[in-house]
């Protein structure tokens, strides 16, 4: 509606869900009551979410999930809408809320341990030994990253399994893994841990905190997200640098395409200039 302000909120929680389905009917019936468009996916073994409404009916949202038990203690990570991100709301029931493609896990017994925005950037202030490992997509981390960054290359997040062997050499090292809002993290460092990394910690709530949290600091860049914003700064954030760059040029850009030429298909950024000479092979990226 016009006039109104929109807000985004982005949150998960693993926890043991005995019947997805008519849990998908209750929590669907909610977010349709508040008139949030987005995407939630259900499993047995959590839910995870990204919704937008007016900041009006999303404060409203909050308060009615926290009346049930399984989101009285959930962190809603929240960012500047524009009432355009989602075309409409999608529940769905699915095997995980975040496919990695190994079974059960115990998270709460075997992720590893967790260090807050404030830790990781004491942690940069006091130049401190430890590398960052990114465990989004590759073309996320194109958009913007961490000082001390480890690019694992992933093409998807399912893909993190086979790619363990090329991590090994950060065994000895003090390891903090970090995704968009921590629900990556939660699941891959029980692979890490099982892989035999001993000095390893994730970061709580993710990239999404500390960018509200520390604006313009030791994460460069944008932070993508999978909504039709494609980017955001999280924060208002006259810092902000753009580290992005052209596939072909490798002029500073912040645009993504599709780029059809390779299957599957790969977002890349791609500036306008390039986008002119490669727009045979190149998409914009549909709204979602």
């Amino acid at each position: 509606m016009k006039g109104n302000k929109y807000n985004i909120i982005l949150f998960y929680k693993f926890t043991p869900i005995k019947n997805p389905d008519s849990f998908k009917i209750k929590q669907r019936k909610i977010a349709e009551s508040f008139g949030l468009t987005g995407r939630m996916l259900i499993a047995k073994e959590g839910v995870n979410a990204t919704l937008e409404g007016t900041t009006k009916n999303v404060k409203l949202y909050i308060k009615k999930l926290r009346e049930q038990k399984v989101f009285k203690d959930v962190v809603f990570k929240e960012s500047k809408g524009n009432g355009n991100a989602f075309g409409k709301l999608k529940v769905k029931v699915r095997e995980e809320v975040v496919t990695l493609g190994v079974g059960s896990l115990n998270i709460k017994r075997d992720t590893a341990p967790v260090v807050t925005a404030t830790q990781l950037d004491k942690m940069y202030e006091k130049k401190e030994d430890f590398v960052v490992l990114d465990l989004r997509n590759d073309f996320e981390i194109d958009a913007g990253y961490f000082e001390n960054t480890v690019n694992p290359n992933l093409r998807k997040f399912r893909d993190l399994p086979a790619k363990l062997r090329k991590l090994d050499n950060l065994k000895d090292k003090k390891v903090v893994a970090v995704c968009t809002g921590g629900i990556r993290c939660e699941k891959a460092t029980v692979l890490l841990k099982d892989r035999g990394f001993k000095n390893l910690y994730q970061l709580k709530d993710g990239i999404h905190t500390y960018i509200k949290k520390f604006p313009g600091k030791h994460f460069k860049g944008s932070l993508f997200v999978f909504d039709n914003r494609m980017l955001t700064s999280v924060v208002e954030n006259v810092k902000r640098e753009i580290v992005g760059k052209c596939r072909y040029c490798n002029k500073k850009s912040e645009d993504f395409y599709n780029d059809d030429s390779m299957r599957p298909s790969k977002k890349v950024i791609c500036c306008n200039n390039c986008i002119l000479k490669y727009r045979k092979k190149l998409r914009p990226v549909l709204p979602v």
